[in-house]
């Protein structure tokens, strides 16, 4: 893998990367996941000479993703290019097919707890707008959502057992009581509810938890010192969703899994969805910097009724890439209970229709 990444940068950048060797070429393994993510850097005694970087990241993308729907992909790095010049994303050093150069940023990712503070969620929020003004060239029909929802159901409907299946459930009976749910009528109710809740379509991060959030070391790098990144899904989709599956995965404790040493590997807080006043102090900085918004015409409770309505379809998305993990992934996880959490945690919010 080094060897590839040496050869990656000296295709792409120019200057010292030019004069190095392999040896000389610092190389780490940062994350392997749905994308393989690589630290590539000049040596200490080597410093640039003109406007190369001195270090980058090489992303390599994954077989698969963390929710079906590659199709999307085929855009991302048009999409990463377009944001990376209007500051709301990594520099972009190099495209080729099956990954891209970018930027490497110092930062940490921010810790969930911190979601909640009232500096940060407003800041957030602000991301958001910024991101849902954007008018990116592709499509502009919002497939996302459902293709990607009737994808994750054929996925977990139609699978066959076979050689890779390693996460079994160790209770068949569970297992068959979790696949017995009826999804498909779930997503029919879906495409029928979520259109009576108004909200209106964006081009959507669709993804922008707490792990897609960098605080860079330096906090002027960029603007108001946070950093939105991982665009793999973005999609023109309803706004709402954005909301809601940020709220469900990142903001709270409600849903987020946090990998854990001890049985079953992850933790769950089922009280902690936003109060009304976080959303309310959310949505109002969300407005602030949505000139369209600022008629009138939409109102914050406007806002966190499309919130709260699709957070729905988030759990759901969330529960079938639980059970379509269920017996292939070798990660020390319980997946089945996952589901089971996330199937209680979306029934809780049925109320939200009345």
């Amino acid at each position: 893998m080094k060897n590839k990444a040496y050869d990656m940068c000296q295709q792409y950048l120019s200057g010292q990367w030019d004069h190095i060797t392999r040896d000389e070429m610092v190389f780490k393994t940062i994350r392997n996941g749905s994308n393989d993510l690589y630290y590539c850097s000049l040596s200490e005694d080597r410093e640039p000479v003109a406007n190369e970087p001195k270090h980058v990241l090489l992303r390599l993308y994954g077989i698969g993703t963390t929710i079906p729907g590659d199709d999307y992909k085929v855009t991302d790095s048009l999409i990463t290019m377009l944001l990376s010049e209007r500051g709301l994303g990594p520099k972009l050093y190099g495209v080729f097919p099956g990954g891209r150069l970018e930027e490497f940023i110092p930062s940490r990712t921010i810790e969930r707890q911190e979601l909640k503070e009232p500096a940060y969620m407003a800041i957030i929020a602000k991301k958001f707008a910024q991101i849902h003004r954007l008018d990116v060239p592709v499509d502009k029909h919002p497939d996302y959502l459902f293709k990607t929802l009737e994808q994750s159901i054929d996925t977990v409907l139609n699978h066959k057992p076979g050689p890779e299946d390693t996460n079994l459930c160790p209770n068949p009976e569970l297992e068959r009581e979790l696949l017995a749910y009826d999804f498909r009528r779930e997503l029919r109710w879906l495409r029928r509810v979520l259109p009576e809740c108004g909200s209106p379509v964006v081009f959507a991060h669709n993804d922008l938890t707490y792990g897609n959030i960098l605080i860079p070391d330096d906090p002027l790098a960029y603007e108001d010192g946070l950093l939105a990144i991982d665009y793999e899904f973005a999609a023109y989709n309803y706004r709402g969703f954005d909301f809601g599956s940020h709220f469900m995965q990142s903001a709270t404790r409600l849903t987020q899994i946090e990998f854990n040493t001890d049985y079953p590997y992850f933790r769950v807080d089922f009280d902690a969805y936003p109060t009304d006043e976080e959303k309310r102090h959310f949505m109002c900085h969300y407005i602030k910097h949505s000139p369209d918004l600022s008629a009138g015409k939409e109102t914050e409770d406007q806002l966190i009724k499309e919130c709260d309505c699709f957070a729905l379809p988030a759990y759901l998305l969330w529960t079938l890439w639980s059970l379509s993990k269920l017996r292939t992934s070798s990660v020390r996880y319980c997946f089945w209970a996952c589901v089971m959490c996330r199937q209680y945690l979306s029934g809780q919010w049925d109320y939200i229709t009345k």
